[in-house]
């Protein structure tokens, strides 16, 4: 077998419908887009209008607050952090802090701070020093032997 003999599968592939292009096409004239109206010409955007109705989503009630400016973490979860520190990419000796942390690779970006959450196993004694825990994180950390220091609570 050469490169110039590969062909896809027979039917695996199948030729695009090229619209408005002659009776023949079965496609062809208007495009079947049917005749004359708002949605048979071009650049027609019309989702949610209802034809002067009140829209459904404007009927619907709105409930709650939505925070114009919310803050954003970037999540680790210790077990995670288990494994970079046992491999050796962290060093659990100094203080481990949200710089050393994108560094390693662990996270890529920082954004308004990192969060540590509990989930995976975590039996390293560090010292952590982020934006964000959880309260069983902060346990987990202490019952391993380290400690954890919240920035922004």
């Amino acid at each position: 077998m050469k490169l110039n003999e590969l062909r896809d599968n027979p039917g695996a592939t199948k030729k695009r419908m090229r619209v408005g292009r002659g009776p023949g096409s079965g496609k062809g004239k208007m495009g079947g887009r049917g005749i004359k109206g708002q949605k048979s010409r071009s650049g027609v955007s019309i989702n949610g209008y209802e034809g002067g109705q009140m829209p459904l989503y404007q009927r619907l009630p709105k409930r709650g607050f939505n925070v114009p400016n919310p803050k954003k973490y970037a999540v680790l979860n210790l077990g995670l952090l288990g494994k970079f520190i046992e491999a050796g990419k962290i060093d659990a000796s100094a203080p481990i802090t949200e710089d050393v942390l994108v560094e390693s690779g662990l996270i890529r970006r920082k954004l308004d701070g990192i969060r540590i959450l509990a989930k995976g196993d975590f039996n390293a004694k560090v010292e952590l020093d982020v934006t964000g825990a959880s309260k069983s994180a902060i346990e987990a950390v202490e019952k391993a032997g380290g400690s954890l220091k919240v920035k922004g609570a």
